[in-house]
């Protein structure tokens, strides 16, 4: 019974040829039969698939028992490893949503004459990466290496625009320190961008060794022509990765200065309080002095004492304030 018919979770299942032009798109129950030729490779495609269409593939693939169970349970660390004459790549996908990063996973099984790709999560669809091969048959005439090529340039691509966008936001989260927005929403976000980046480095890091590996190793599936292929896509994660490390540090240094500044301003507040407490202790310890109420105090048997006291007390105010708004402490 062929389980991709209707099935949403089967984004594609297409036969190339050795000449890498389409020959047609097949059921699932087609591709052992049409692997059985040795001809041309089959490419596969599926979004979130339930056990019983990952059972029904490995059946048809001849996939090993433990990448399918990655591949069902998701939630793996970005790798690569070998089954014999077939590789089991696992790739962290990233796309904005909402003004936040929303992370995926793609799992690929590539082998000598086939394809899978595997996608939980955020993620895009790879359908302009299979129209981009389909209309280059020159390259896809390489096989499936030049289709896993395809996919992990797809997935580094979408980092540029994520590693741009914060870029801008951090240049105005910058400006942002040195106004009087809130130190509270300031920190905040500066505090998840520097989150979200540290998620988005260990989903770009590994794939820099990954792809070093297609540069280098797996003769058994990965064809000497699409090697310089990977190397381009190594060049890019290595140039989002150092992006990544240069922004990190900058947000460190943002929030370092903005928790600086928050303990200025509130230094600031300080000294207005401790400059207003001063202004006030000069009148509330001449006037503690005359609440006393004790009858053998000199000054209130003389007709201007009162008036003195007012003059003076006044006079002292005067020149505290003076002296502390020089000080720039009122």
């Amino acid at each position: 019974m062929d389980t991709s018919a209707g099935n949403p979770n089967v984004a594609n299942c297409a036969a190339y040829g050795a000449d890498g032009k389409k020959i047609r798109d097949i059921t699932l129950d087609e591709i052992s039969d049409f692997l059985a030729t040795g001809q041309g490779f089959v490419w596969v495609g599926l979004v979130e698939p339930d056990e019983p269409l990952l059972e029904k593939l490995q059946e048809e693939f001849g996939l090993h028992e433990l990448a399918v169970e990655d591949a069902h349970n998701a939630h793996q660390r970005p790798k690569i490893e070998s089954y014999g004459t077939s590789l089991f790549v696992v790739a962290q996908t990233a796309q904005m949503t909402e003004g936040s990063i929303a992370f995926g996973e793609t799992h690929i099984f590539v082998g000598k004459h086939y394809l899978l790709s595997v996608r939980h999560g955020a993620s895009q669809s790879y359908a302009p990466a299979r129209r981009a091969c389909e209309q280059t048959p020159e390259h896809l005439a390489l096989g499936p290496s030049f289709a896993l090529y395809s996919i992990l340039d797809l997935i580094v691509d979408n980092y540029l625009p994520i590693v741009q966008d914060f870029k801008q936001e951090l240049q105005e989260l910058e400006q942002d320190v040195f106004t009087d927005v809130s130190n509270r929403d300031v920190t905040r976000r500066l505090y998840d961008m520097q989150r979200e980046l540290l998620t988005l480095k260990l989903a770009a890091t590994p794939l820099q060794d990954m792809l070093g590996q297609l540069v280098r190793l797996h003769p058994e599936v990965i064809r000497d022509e699409v090697r310089p292929y990977f190397r381009d896509v190594q060049d890019h994660v290595t140039r989002v990765s150092d992006a990544i490390n240069s922004m990190r540090e900058m947000l460190g240094a943002a929030m370092n200065v903005n928790l600086s500044l928050i303990t200025v301003r509130q230094n600031e507040v300080v000294k207005r309080l401790a400059g207003w407490a001063a202004l006030l202790a000069a009148p509330t310890l001449l006037a503690s002095w005359y609440g006393m109420n004790f009858h053998d105090m000199p000054e209130l048997a003389s007709r201007f004492a009162y008036p003195g006291i007012i003059t003076a007390t006044v006079v002292i105010c005067i020149t505290l304030y003076v002296v502390l708004k020089r000080a720039k402490w009122l």
